[in-house]
C-alpha cells in the first residue's frame, strides 16, 4: 500500500510489509494498530492484521511480505520523501534478509526519490548493517520513547546510513545527556489519539537545545493529545521545521 501522508516529515508511505507486533512502551497507543483495526477486513487495505478488543485494537502478531508492491516507487516520477514501512517495521523479526534485500533494492535504484525508513528494532539492524547496500538516498531512522531506550540510538550511530535521525515519538518522558553525535536530525512529537500521554514542555525545550548545541537539525512535529489542536506544531512562539540537506529539491 501507498499513499499520500498527512505526517508533516514525509510526503507518502510506502508499505511492503503489513503487520507488526509491540515491542516497547511507545507502542502502547500505536497509531498504525489503530489504523489497521479500523480497516480489517474491508477489502485489502490491511487484511484483518489488526483486531478491535474489548482492550482496544491489538495486532494479529501476523507480519505479511506484499510482494507486488516491491516496485511502486519507480512508477513515482515525481521526486518525494518516503516513510517506508509506516504500517510496520522494516528489521521486524519476521522479515527475512532476503526480503529486505529486496526493499533496499528498490530504494537504491529509485534514485529520485529519498527513502525514510524508521525502526525500533535497533539490534537487528545493527546485525545486519555489514550486509545492507546503504545508499545516499536512504535516511535511517531509531524511534526512542524515554530514557529507558536510548539504547537504539548506540545502535544506530554503529550503523553505515549516510543520514541518521531520531523519532523522539511519543516522547513519554524526558531525554536529558542524548548523545548526538554522527546523528543528522531529531524530530520531536507528543503522542495522540485515545490515551494519549501528555509531554511535558521542558522535555522538548531541552531537547531543541541539545540539538542547538550539537549542530543537529530539530523538527518539532506536534504537541499530541486526543485531537489536533490549532498551534499544535508551535513551540515557544514559532515552528521548528529544519530538513537535512539532503531533502532539498523536494517540497514537503
Amino acid at each position: 500500500m501507498a499513499t499520500k501522508s498527512a505526517i508533516e516529515w514525509t510526503q507518502s508511505t510506502w508499505n511492503p510489509i503489513r503487520g507488526c507486533t509491540r515491542v516497547s512502551e511507545g507502542c502502547r497507543f500505536c497509531y498504525a494498530e489503530r489504523i489497521a483495526a479500523r480497516f480489517s477486513g474491508k477489502g485489502l487495505a490491511y487484511e484483518g492484521l489488526a483486531k478491535m478488543t474489548k482492550a482496544g485494537p491489538r495486532w494479529s502478531n501476523e507480519v505479511r511480505l506484499v510482494e507486488e508492491l516491491l516496485d511502486l516507487p519507480f512508477k513515482w516520477k515525481k521526486p518525494q520523501l518516503i516513510f517506508v514501512n509506516s504500517m510496520s517495521d522494516l528489521f521486524h523479526e519476521d522479515v527475512p534478509l532476503d526480503f529486505i534485500l529486496k526493499v533496499f533494492k528498490t530504494m537504491n535504484e529509485a534514485t529520485q526519490h529519498h527513502f525514510q525508513v524508521l525502526t525500533k528494532r535497533s539490534k537487528r539492524l545493527l546485525e545486519l548493517n555489514s550486509e545492507l547496500p546503504w545508499s545516499k538516498n536512504v535516511s535511517m531512522g531509531v524511534s526512542v520513547e524515554n530514557q529507558d531506550y536510548t539504547c537504539r540510538i548506540d545502535d544506530l550511530q554503529q550503523t553505515d546510513a549516510h543520514i541518521k535521525f531520531l523519532s523522539l515519538e511519543p516522547l513519554i518522558g524526558a531525554l536529558p545527556n542524548l548523545n548526538l553525535a554522527h546523528i543528522d536530525w531529531v524530530i520531536v512529537g507528543g503522542e495522540s489519539g485515545p490515551g494519549a500521554r501528555p509531554m511535558q514542555k521542558e522535555w522538548v525545550i531541552d531537547i531543541r537545545d541539545q540539538c542547538e548545541q550539537a549542530s543537529v537539525l530539530f523538527f518539532f512535529k506536534q504537541w499530541g493529545g486526543r485531537k489536533k489542536k490549532k498551534g499544535d506544531r508551535v513551540l515557544e512562539g514559532k515552528t521548528w521545521d529544519d530538513l537535512p540537506l539532503a531533502y532539498n529539491g523536494i517540497s514537503i
